[in-house]
């Protein structure tokens, strides 16, 4: 039912002038489901209410209800064409009313974890542009034919969004930064595996896709309403800066089951370093910061270690962000367990002396689609120096690519065989003692990788190529004497 609604929404998504990418299929398509799901949310609240005896006063107004602007229904439940706003007339109410209404909550809100602020936030930031009224309703008539009130629909649509998210991801290099793999992510927790009634903590948030399987991973078996209260309220903890990420983000979660998600819209490393106090760190960081990014002098002055780069800026954070005795998963490019500059130096320095560095994950090429850099997770404790690491290099045994992804099965050996830092053909461990105390090199050297690889000269590969190019020439004569 969801995937060929989404197929119907994006078809006529491609009429738009003004939408051209996954980009703004993803954006657009959030904001309606979003309020079609608000609408079932409401619905349920006030069915609850009803059962406890209790009085429910609706989020919002009647006038900006879905069944009152979007899908008026006839006394029979069917939809009500004759009351449906479409044309310039639905353009119009949902440009000059419904937005300005809906990004109103904001300024009401009791607080910025309250569902009235997120509406608040989501409005205020994303804008419509579907420029066609027809189009409009069409896509809304689509929208309104799914459900999403059982475990199981929700489970499905949450489902099929992740998918929307991932193509968007596939798109360009923008929305390439929402998405990480989420056969990844899930390996990441589970090694950390986080505990009900620890906060958890990604400062680049992306698309939310690391507390979403966190929330997965810790409602697996038997909870009591405690757990399940906390899981809601006090557990996920989550910043973006960029608008469409954090509007992603905030529904990524909701739709998995998070009703008013701790998302902040903000610059992370806009937070000078020397403010943070205990009680602002968290137990468990999972993360995967943007790399390749450059900051500004004024922000590279929130931090000990100065640099332009983005992802060592970040990890610098999340050091600082992580309590003691604090776990922590995040991806890095490789390059940084070697490079000789002063302040990658610096940063290896101060995470081998302040956190333990048990374990080193080493990402083929092309995990991350379209990045032209390959990876490592970095998997730290804080507290404690590091003595000795455990590297683990991932090799799938095949090229990875759009067609042919990470998944789950290729890194459950990885999963298994940390549990106790075991070596084999794939992972080694490598005493603290024995890194070079001036440029801390972390650098993967698989001792077990087999003969060395001899490279050879440009004229050799030349050599090559012609030898080549002349027995393509025979074999091309053999085949045109046949013709």
């Amino acid at each position: 039912m969801f995937e060929q609604a989404f197929k119907n929404i994006d078809d006529v998504l491609r009429k738009e002038a003004g939408c051209t990418t996954e980009l703004d299929y993803t954006e657009q398509t959030s904001w309606l489901l979003f309020l079609k799901y608000l609408d079932g949310l409401e619905h349920d609240k006030a069915i609850e209410a009803r059962l406890e005896g209790r009085k429910y006063a609706p989020l919002l107004a009647a006038a900006y209800r879905w069944d009152a602007w979007a899908a008026p229904k006839d006394k029979h439940g069917k939809p009500d064409h004759n009351k449906a706003m479409t044309g310039g007339d639905l353009v119009e109410f949902v440009e000059r009313k419904l937005f300005p209404y809906l990004h109103g909550f904001k300024q009401k809100a009791a607080g910025a974890n309250t569902l009235e602020y997120k509406v608040g936030e989501i409005f205020g930031e994303i804008k419509n542009k579907i420029r066609s009224g027809y189009n409009l309703r069409e896509i809304i008539d689509h929208i309104d034919e799914l459900r999403f009130r059982s475990q199981a629909e929700k489970h499905e649509l949450s489902h099929l969004y992740e998918v929307k998210i991932r193509n968007m991801g596939n798109a360009g290099r923008n929305g390439g930064e929402y998405y990480t793999p989420r056969p990844l992510i899930r390996a990441i927790v589970n090694v950390v595996r986080p505990r009900i009634g620890e906060r958890i903590y990604d400062g680049a948030v992306g698309s939310a896709g690391f507390l979403c399987e966190a929330f997965d991973f810790l409602k697996q078996g038997k909870l009591s309403t405690k757990d399940l209260k906390t899981l809601q309220e006090s557990t996920f903890y989550g910043k973006e800066k960029k608008s469409l990420a954090y509007v992603i983000a905030i529904m990524n979660m909701i739709l998995h089951g998070i009703e008013t998600p701790n998302i902040a819209h903000t610059n992370t490393l806009t937070e000078n370093l020397a403010d943070v106090q205990d009680k602002d760190r968290f137990d468990v960081i999972l993360a995967n910061p943007p790399f390749g990014g450059k900051e500004r002098k004024e922000i590279q002055q929130n931090f000990a270690i100065k640099t332009g780069e983005t992802a060592f800026l970040f990890l610098q954070h999340f050091i600082k962000m992580l309590k003691a005795g604090g776990r922590a998963g995040v991806v890095i490019k490789n390059t940084f367990l070697s490079n000789t500059d002063n302040a990658s130096t610096s940063l290896r320095r101060l995470l081998l002396e302040s956190c333990n560095l048990h374990t080193v994950l080493d990402c083929p090429g092309g995990t991350f689609q379209g990045a032209g850099v390959k990876t490592v997770v970095l998997f730290f404790d804080k507290g404690a120096p590091t003595r000795k690491t455990w590297y683990y290099q991932l090799d799938p045994g095949r090229n990875l690519g759009k067609t042919n992804p990470l998944n789950d099965a290729d890194l459950a050996e990885f999963v298994e065989l940390q549990k106790t830092f075991a070596d084999s053909p794939k992972s080694w461990s490598v005493d603290a003692a024995g890194i070079d105390q001036q440029t801390f090199d972390l650098s993967v050297k698989n001792p077990h990788g087999g003969e060395a690889v001899a490279h050879r000269s440009p004229r050799e590969i030349l050599d090559e190529i012609a030898a080549l190019d002349a027995q393509s020439a025979e074999v091309l004569a053999g085949i045109g004497a046949l013709v």
